[in-house]
């Protein structure tokens, strides 16, 4: 059997496959949260809710509606998304001119509703959903065998990262998001709804969410719990590739996902803890983040 490092081969390849899974929920979640910020200037607290808001949706869609992965897939980003939209214009828009604590502060106790009501519904227990057809089994790559429906989490991911850079800095509705964050007056002025593209411009961000919802569900247990769990270190992954920047949350939640797996690997007791050693590293190096602009 041919090993690397003294590990076979196939452990080693399943545990990259696992940290680049997990690398890909670190990038979607925070490219959304840098969407936000980079636009809103609230730091979104919110967003592990909103994920797990995401999986339950999509949990509940396809055991209890009878709707299929995929139209839940369609759905659920839609209608969560839409769920965000009523948040910013109910409560996120009288805070932009105050100071980011008070964002914080007021996303983190929507998190704790949340995470209360679906508690209180559905138990601290955890479901379990299972994976589309077409998408369940395995494929031997000779080394390892590659789950379907892992592979998919992880194309499905990287396209859409892909497709949201290129949409923010490749396309003119890119560089009106931008110039509003910069001049909103000034982008007013030439009849551009700058309140309406903030507000869609959050929903879009909580659409992410859901969607990395989504993905997530058939892979980890749906539990009320499941955001919080994940959204720490994707704060870190945010911190350490430089708040607001888009293209160091996608590359920074990949490359941490797969530093993660490695870990697990070679060191497994640090496994839980490599994330913030590397964020206090790199703030200590470069406290914008590396990815982020020096003021």
């Amino acid at each position: 059997m041919t090993e690397i490092f003294g590990i076979p081969i196939q452990a080693f390849a399943g545990q990259l496959l696992i940290g680049l899974q997990n690398g890909c929920f670190y990038a979607i979640l925070s490219l959304g949260l840098a969407i936000i910020f980079g636009m809103l200037n609230i730091i979104n607290f919110a967003h592990g809710a909103l994920f797990m808001t995401g999986a339950f949706a999509a949990w509940y869609c396809t055991t209890s509606l009878g709707l299929s992965y995929w139209a839940a897939l369609a759905v659920v980003p839609v209608v969560v998304g839409l769920f965000g939209i009523l948040i910013e214009r109910l409560l996120l828009q009288w805070l932009y001119k105050l100071d980011h604590l008070y964002g914080l502060l007021l996303t983190f106790g929507l998190a704790l509703v949340i995470e209360g009501l679906f508690q209180h519904k559905f138990g601290s227990s955890g479901q379990s959903m299972s994976s589309p057809e077409a998408l369940q089994g395995a494929v031997n790559l000779g080394f390892m065998f590659l789950p379907i429906y892992r592979g998919w989490v992880v194309g499905a991911s990287i396209v859409l990262c892909i497709i949201t850079w290129f949409m923010i800095e490749r396309t003119r509705l890119g560089s009106y998001l931008r110039a509003g964050t910069e001049n909103p007056r000034l982008v007013q002025s030439f009849g551009i709804n700058v309140p309406l593209m903030i507000t869609l411009t959050y929903g879009y961000g909580i659409a992410l969410a859901a969607f990395a919802g989504v993905l997530a569900a058939p892979i980890i247990q749906v539990s009320p719990h499941m955001g919080a769990n994940i959204i720490i270190v994707v704060f870190a992954v945010v911190v350490i590739g430089g708040m607001g920047s888009i293209m160091g949350s996608i590359l920074t939640g990949l490359g941490l996902g797969l530093v993660e797996g490695l870990t697990k690997v070679f060191y497994p007791e640090a496994s839980s803890t490599i994330v913030f050693v590397v964020m206090a590293i790199v703030l200590l190096i470069r406290p914008a983040g590396l990815f982020g602009k020096e003021k």
